[in-house]
């Protein structure tokens, strides 16, 4: 167990690598990993049962984890780097040709802590649906975790999944929503609006929560709270307030910084902003 002021110095170089990767190639997405970062810290910091020593596909008697919306990949890169998935090293490779580190994650690369491809949004939920039944089968009391981006409930498969779940008791589920209002074309409210998400939810009969996404503590509650509701009958859900760019004043308020790196300029700016806490790569 970490103590909050451990966390959130992790939280800072984890969004100091993703700011550092995404401009080493040119390419890739800082917003909406840098919105996410305490998420991802306090998970796999706190919450998450696994061993990185010992990677397999099939996870059995330890927490899954899946990422739907895969395009955040350097947060997760950078978040199974600093807790000994593989060398922190590694990180200078993202995006380049023939490393494991790719846009999207894939499985092809095999790549520890990563068990499914991601980046076509939308089928996220439904992996994590099929593994979680699966431990239910195996008699495995483990918990799958999964985490999706707002936008990307504007896919059908997601709200298939949502009437599958509760259907089926699928009680050791804690799917967590990026609830940040941005998404690459624009803010979500104008692009397809998603009207009342908790209701939604709840209609659909999931436990719903809300949780600050960017406060560490109150993002460990939150998934503390979310696991004492599993084993009641039903799926749970976490609205996640982020901001996009969270961490980077000038990335902040605004869906620009969806996809796009940052130059000489702005990395150096957003260094200053992010001090070195544990090492750079």
């Amino acid at each position: 167990m970490s103590d909050i002021n451990q966390l959130e110095e992790l939280a800072t170089q984890i969004r100091r690598d993703i700011v550092r990767m995404v401009h080493s190639v040119s390419s890739g997405h800082p917003g909406g990993s840098l919105g996410c970062t305490d998420y991802f810290t306090a998970l796999y910091g706190e919450i998450l049962r696994y061993d990185p020593s010992n990677f397999t596909m099939n996870g059995e008697n330890e927490d899954l984890f899946f990422l739907s919306n895969g395009h955040i990949s350097p947060v997760w890169y950078a978040t199974l780097a600093r807790h000994n998935y593989f060398p922190v090293s590694e990180l200078a490779t993202f995006r380049k040709i023939d490393s494991r580190l790719q846009g999207h994650p894939t499985t092809a690369e095999h790549l520890p802590g990563v068990r499914m491809a991601s980046g076509s949004l939308g089928q996220g939920l439904s992996v994590a649906i099929g593994a979680a039944l699966a431990k239910k089968m195996n008699g495995d009391n483990s918990i799958v975790y999964s985490l999706h981006g707002d936008g990307e409930l504007q896919e059908g498969q997601i709200w298939e999944a949502a009437m599958s779940a509760p259907h089926h008791k699928v009680d050791n589920l804690i799917a967590t929503v990026d609830y940040n209002n941005r998404q690459i074309d624009g803010n979500v409210s104008d692009v397809l609006s998603l009207g009342d998400l908790r209701a939604k939810w709840e209609a659909f009969g999931w436990l719903v929560l809300e949780m600050n996404g960017n406060i560490i503590a109150d993002v460990l509650s939150g998934l503390k709270r979310a696991k004492a509701l599993c084993g009641k009958g039903q799926p749970v859900i976490i609205l996640m307030k982020t901001e996009m760019g969270a961490g980077v004043d000038f990335m902040m308020g605004t869906h620009k910084w969806h996809g796009v790196a940052p130059n000489d300029e702005q990395l150096a700016r957003a260094l200053e902003q992010l001090p070195e806490t544990i090492g750079d790569y």
